[in-house]
């Protein structure tokens, strides 16, 4: 046999099959195609992640023909829209960086793919891909040439089910059937009871003590060996070494003291601890289910479509209760929250929150339309035909083209201790099995499994996900939606908050409107009112409801210019509404130009401006005096300075204000005060603002019931909680201090539990006990201080 195992995938090779390339080992020619292929797009670094990081490609020809059936592959595809689809494969032998690394360079081997993505928790690949230059089954037999073979259920495609693993299930099941017998069939040892028919019977009982101990051994704690070889093999230590190590001591320690009749050693204890183990794993398991169960389907974003009902009424109506058959009036920027049949003549749709390519894509009456495209221009209607997937929503939310590089604090602190946990604990372990050695050797294995075991840190590195996930939850219940946990981190650093003016500090729901100019006949009226329609600007929704109920014009060109206003065709008519300067309207005295209005303009005559008498939050000025004391405040607004004189009579009087900001400029805006060294919230509706949100630390997008879906944004504010975004920034700092005091209660907690280790006063079993409790005390606490603070009044 080589003594060197395969260059590729690290089996031994037999001598007489061994294959040498390019000054390496290869043990099949599958093994060396893939680092052919592999050096070809130069992606030999593949192999500088991991040693020996891929698995032996199969054979694999005629197994996926079915993938060119059209009806499977529409029920395979996740997103298919002209030639671009996106697929989610589950992929078995994720195992590695390596293997997250040339997964996501797919496309570098391949021409077609465009982006793939490794959701490595659940071992899948999301991969966006054009059909017109590769296949899906083209697709498939690359993962498969390279070691990656997906694995395709078409039940699951069917049903929609997908497999539970059951394992740790099984493994507790056995663990607790083999610590319970051993314990009962040790009774007799534990007392020393002298009895003819124990003691002649004491090697049977042994024997059998032995035989059950075994499927716990290997079976049950298999999980903890593969890991610890994993770790050992990526030359990373994790804490599942010394858990792994103590286990394999005892058992050889028990074996030998059976052999040579010295007792009937620690087998009760191995199992109760692999039983206690495994018991802690399965509570942190459904807990941190349970949080993602929150997350998933009760953190519904707050945000509405407008229904059209029979009666050609229009309602607002949360995304959540749209059902098939309903007919949605979507505007223009709104996002599509379903699927459905387009019922407008035509639309141009920007899928870029789906596949990343922003070239709108032109539907035609009776075509469909997938949820996640935003609608370019006029306003469409729809017709329903699957009701909302709320979980796509937070998919397209979470999407990794949106998400931000921010700094990992916490999780680079519980990373670095559980790092040097490891081999620190491995050290104190043998220190003590080497004082207690010479002393007494029943003590000194006692002292050696109970010290690893005892210190393991999970508690320690369960605080800051714990911490964060209850602060998500409640702050999801208290409609204050986070799009991940380090939201939470960006929150509590935040000194600097920049608000944007129309439609976050004043309400679209109230405003005080006053028309001024020529008179506007009830036709033109109603063109007005039709074109405002399609328009999702704060302004334009409080005109359009201002203005009276009319007839409905579905022939309409429209174009809605960001930051100075509409222009559109409609019946042979050119109408502008928006800004003086947009409509280029007469000289008007700085009194007037100063307003916040819309201004007219019909075939290229102006008429006269609706001047509106801005209505502010619900408890602004109480919350702009409380944020004083601890943050610097900023107004940002794309309207003239018109209310400043109003808003300095509101707003204290450090307030900056600054007006007439296009969106490019509020972005610039942000990055001064960022490169000055200022952490920055921007606080807007998401509609001009994206560019300003998404270049701050934090950005919070308010929402009124306009379906209105911005992914620059790392949360979204239900408008009716504004007045309290003072108390969400305070959660938020005091959750650092949760996650600080846990890790003192956590390091504590090992300290006093080495100390008793270490001198011989802990035994095995009764670490093994402990270790779960401590995971269960650290969990308690952190949900108990999460609600505590959440309910007090956080001043």
């Amino acid at each position: 046999m080589s003594e060197q195992g395969c260059f590729h995938c690290g089996l031994t090779i037999a001598k007489n099959e061994e294959i040498n390339f390019d000054g390496k080992k290869f043990c099949c020619n599958g093994c060396k195609t893939v680092y052919e292929i592999f050096s070809l797009h130069d992606l030999t670094c593949y192999y500088d992640f991991e040693k020996s990081p891929g698995a032996t490609p199969q054979d694999i020809q005629g197994k996926y023909d079915f993938l060119e059936n059209e009806t499977i592959l529409s029920k395979v595809l996740e997103f298919q829209e002209g030639n671009t689809a996106i697929v989610s494969l589950n992929i078995p032998h994720i195992h590695c960086s390596s293997c997250i690394w040339i997964l996501e360079n797919l496309n570098r081997i391949q021409t077609g793919i465009s982006i793939s993505q490794v959701n490595f928790p659940e071992k899948r690949v999301r991969i966006t891909y054009n059909s017109d230059l590769i296949s899906l089954k083209s697709i498939v037999y690359l993962l498969s040439s390279i070691g990656y073979e997906p694995y395709i259920s078409l039940e699951n495609y069917e049903t929609g089910k997908n497999n539970v693993d059951r394992s740790l299930t099984y493994k507790l099941g056995v663990a607790f059937f083999c610590f319970g017998n051993i314990m009962l069939l040790s009774f007799p040892e534990y007392f020393e009871i002298k009895e003819f028919w124990l003691d002649n019977y004491k090697p049977f009982f042994r024997i059998l003590i032995f035989l059950l101990a075994l499927p716990s051994f290997l079976y049950s704690a298999s999980g903890y060996y593969v890991s610890a070889y994993k770790s050992i093999k990526s030359r990373m230590l994790n804490i599942d070494i010394p858990i792994a190590l103590g286990i394999i001591v005892m058992f050889i320690r028990s074996t030998f003291d059976i052999v040579m009749n010295y007792g009937s050693g620690f087998f009760d204890s191995l199992t109760g601890l692999v039983f206690f183990m495994l018991l802690g794993k399965m509570f942190q398991i459904k807990t941190y289910s349970f949080l993602s169960f929150e997350r998933d389907f009760k953190s519904y974003f707050p945000i509405a479509v407008t229904k059209i009902n029979a009666d050609t009424s229009e309602e607002s109506l949360p995304i959540y209760d749209v059902i098939q058959g309903d007919r949605l009036l979507i505007r223009n920027q709104e996002l599509i929250p379903v699927d459905g049949i387009l019922i407008s003549e035509n639309a141009e749709i920007d899928y870029s929150f789906v596949t990343g390519e922003a070239i709108p894509i032109t539907k035609k009456s009776g075509d469909r339309v997938f949820a996640g495209g935003k609608q370019i221009g006029k306003v469409i209607e729809m017709e329903v035909i699957h009701s909302v997937s709320q979980s796509y929503l937070t998919q397209l939310w979470s999407n990794e083209i949106f998400q931000k590089n921010v700094d990992q604090k916490h999780k680079t602190i519980t990373d670095k201790i559980s790092r040097y946990f490891t081999p620190i604990l491995l050290l104190i372990a043998f220190a003590g099995f080497g004082y207690w050695i010479f002393i007494d050797i029943n003590t000194a294995f006692n002292v050696f499994t109970a010290v690893l075991i005892v210190a393991c840190p999970c508690a320690l590195a369960l605080t800051a996900p714990f911490t964060f996930g209850n602060i998500l939850r409640i702050m999801g219940r208290q409609k204050m939606y986070l799009k991940n946990a380090l939201v939470i981190e960006q929150l509590a650093k935040v000194d600097t908050i920049v608000f944007d003016k129309t439609g976050t500090i004043t309400t679209n729901k109230k405003s005080n409107i006053v028309y001024e100019g020529n008179p506007i006949s009830d036709e033109n009226y109603i063109l007005i009112k039709n074109v405002l329609r399609a328009s999702n600007h704060p302004l334009s929704r409080m005109l359009y409801d201002f203005l009276p109920e009319s007839k409905r014009i579905k022939s309409i060109e429209f174009e809605e210019i960001t930051g100075k206003g509409i222009l559109a065709s409609i019946e042979n008519k050119t109408i502008q509404i928006g800004s003086a300067t947009f409509v280029g309207s007469p000289d008007l005295d700085v009194g007037e130009v100063e307003k916040t209005a819309l201004h007219i303009k019909i075939d290229n005559v102006y008429y006269g401006q609706f001047n509106f008498q801005n209505q502010y939050r619900d408890g602004l000025a109480t919350l702009f005096l409380t944020l004083n004391k601890n943050y610097q405040l900023k107004v940002l607004s794309g309207d003239n300075d018109g209310e400043r004189i109003n808003l300095e009579t509101i707003l204290p009087k450090n307030t900056e204000f600054i007006f007439n900001q296009k969106p490019e400029q509020k972005l610039e805006f942000i990055k001064n005060l960022q490169e000055k060294g200022k952490n920055v919230m921007m606080v807007g509706d998401g509609l001009n603002d994206a560019g300003a949100l998404a270049q701050s630390n934090v950005g919070i997008s308010i929402s009124e019931n306009v379906n209105v879906f911005s992914p620059a944004c790392d949360a979204i504010l239900d408008a009716s909680e504004f007045s309290r975004l003072d108390y969400f920034l305070k959660l938020s700092e005091k959750s650092i201090l949760i996650i600080k005091m846990s890790f003192v209660l956590s390091l504590l907690y090992n300290v006093v539990g080495l100390s008793f280790a270490i001198t011989g006063n802990l035994l095995p079993l009764v670490a093994a006990i402990i270790m779960p409790l401590s995971t269960i005390t650290i969990v308690s606490f952190v949900t108990l201080m999460s609600n505590y603070f959440s309910n007090s009044n956080l001043k």
